[in-house]
């Protein structure tokens, strides 16, 4: 923490926190552009503040939960359950293992269906959210494409929500707070957000889906991925890390995909 152009914001003046989290260690999860490329929007925003985490080693996760001390953010020190949501990016599927691990490691139920409204919540994207159902019972929701704009909107909505929610919103020791049912429900409108409680998916025999209905009205039929029409500006002020990295360079991204489309690569095909 506390590296070169990291943001750290007052807690107690803006409205929603935020905290992105790497499921895998510091060394890669800093080499991750896209994370950067998140965490310079979402701290640009007004209100809102964005931290990062990323999992700790075996031996420092080991002294963490033998000195009862939970997952934290760098910025700021706190726990990751203080924050308001948790959004995981998930690049690849080994990584999944780490991401629960990371919750249990925070004090939070892995299963989306055992937290409450008290919970942060508990959201996924990247390339791996593009087939969902494998994680789906541990995220309360998912983004399907590319995330700058429509994370964005989602934090819009939830900051909007909570100010001028329903009367059902819940007072915790993180202030006020929304009931998370309610505001799932309006998440699940905006395009390229799934919301895997409010369908119900019935599968083959030998695993393959057979079906998936949505439950409420606001739930899409289908999701559609997100896609953002131009680049968004570069990050000029990238977090400069105090260790090598594993890719320890300036990133800049030029270009979005590829259009070769080798059979064993994502990035040409979605």
């Amino acid at each position: 923490g506390h590296e070169w152009n990291s943001v750290t914001k007052d807690w107690d003046e803006v409205e929603v926190k935020v905290v992105l989290a790497y499921p895998d260690i510091y060394e890669v999860g800093m080499s991750n552009l896209g994370l950067m490329i998140l965490y310079d929007i979402l701290n640009r925003e007004g209100g809102v503040l964005a931290e990062r985490v990323y999992a700790p080693w075996i031996d420092m996760e080991k002294a963490m939960r033998r000195a009862g001390i939970p997952l934290y953010s760098l910025e700021s020190r706190r726990s990751l359950a203080e924050f308001d949501i948790i959004g995981f990016s998930l690049q690849y599927e080994l990584n999944y293992t780490n991401v629960l691990n990371m919750l249990d490691l925070a004090g939070l139920a892995p299963l989306a269906a055992e937290r409450g409204d008290a919970d942060p919540l508990i959201i996924g994207g990247g390339s791996c959210t593009y087939n969902a159902e494998p994680v789906a019972d541990f995220f309360d929701l998912l983004v399907i494409g590319e995330g700058e704009e429509v994370l964005l909107e989602l934090v819009r909505a939830y900051r909007e929500f909570r100010v001028s929610g329903p009367s059902t919103t819940l007072r915790t020791s993180c202030g006020l707070r929304v009931t998370k049912g309610d505001f799932l429900r309006e998440a699940a409108k905006i395009e390229g957000i799934y919301v895997p409680s409010l369908y119900d998916v019935r599968y083959h025999d030998d695993g393959t889906v057979a079906a998936v209905e949505a439950l409420v009205p606001e739930a899409k039929a289908r999701v559609r991925k997100c896609t953002v029409g131009t680049l968004p500006p570069a990050p000029t002020r990238l977090v400069v890390p105090y260790i090598e990295v594993i890719h320890d360079r300036a990133m800049i991204e030029i270009q979005r995909g590829c259009t070769q489309g080798c059979r064993f690569c994502q990035a040409g095909f979605i």
